[in-house]
């Protein structure tokens, strides 16, 4: 399929083994991605897939899956996991999923590529950690996983120790050596510290009530003094009109009299 091209529907393993040739190249297309949780369909049942490209109309029967070398859904509008199926595809030597809005976490089952050289997975919205089973991959001479939101450490082994940090650019909460941050320093915000805060949160929330109610306890218990008692009554406003009295004559001596001063 070429540029501008448009391939709709559901895809599903058993759609995928018909509707692709032995590389398949479906750049800057409109491609939809869904696969199901289980398909009950025998693996020998033979499935007929159609679509249009070009004004051509084509139609693919049989299982050409096992003998694919190279799937390129680069470019798209994918969305959701990538199917775990993918990992299966024993004759893979190129798989590039880039540029895509691809979640979840990269399949373990990616490790069976045993013939993949080149495995691009970057610009989607992958999370969790580089599966470290795909440093078994020893022919992987390119991996590029850049801008996506992986975490955790990066694998060291096998290939992997030829890899530089271009190939993990954009993923702020991977480390290791090969991004040059030490594990230990920096890891990404866990669920524990999510609650840590909401508590401390409520724990702020809790003080300030407390603080409030013992402010009005505290007035109210002034104010009932004051009520029963008729001697702390007297001595209450005799030490409010002293007060009265004290600031009356400050105003008078340091502030009216200086203001006539400097006007004389």
């Amino acid at each position: 399929m070429e540029k501008g091209d448009y391939f709709t529907g559901f895809v599903i393993w058993h759609d995928i083994a018909v509707q692709f040739p032995t590389i398949g190249n479906y750049y800057n297309s409109t491609l939809s991605l869904a696969l199901p949780a289980e398909d009950n369909r025998e693996s020998s049942q033979r499935v007929e897939v159609k679509f249009m490209a070009k004004n051509r109309y084509e139609s693919y029967k049989g299982d050409v899956l096992k003998y694919m070398t190279g799937l390129y859904l680069s470019s798209n509008e994918l969305t959701g996991d990538i199917p775990s199926e993918i990992g299966y595809l024993g004759e893979i030597h190129a798989l590039n999923l880039s540029n895509n809005f691809l979640s979840g976490s990269i399949p373990r089952s990616f490790s069976n590529l045993k013939l993949t050289e080149s495995m691009d997975l970057s610009y989607n919205k992958l999370n969790g950690q580089i599966p470290p089973e795909l440093g078994e991959l020893s022919f992987l001479a390119i991996f590029n996983v850049s801008y996506n939101n992986l975490s955790g450490t990066v694998p060291n082994k096998g290939q992997f120790a030829n890899f530089d940090e271009s190939n993990y650019r954009g993923n702020p909460y991977l480390c290791g050596p090969a991004v040059r941050k030490n594990c230990s320093s920096e890891l990404p915000p866990t669920p524990a510290t999510s609650a840590e805060e909401d508590e401390s949160a409520i724990d702020m929330v809790a003080f300030n009530w407390s603080f409030a109610a013992s402010y009005v306890t505290v007035i109210l218990g002034l104010l009932a003094i004051l009520l029963l008692n008729s001697y702390w009554r007297r001595q209450w406003f005799f030490s409010v009109d002293a007060f009265i009295d004290s600031c009356f004559y400050f105003l008078h001596k340091y502030v009216f009299h200086g203001h006539r001063l400097r006007q004389s």
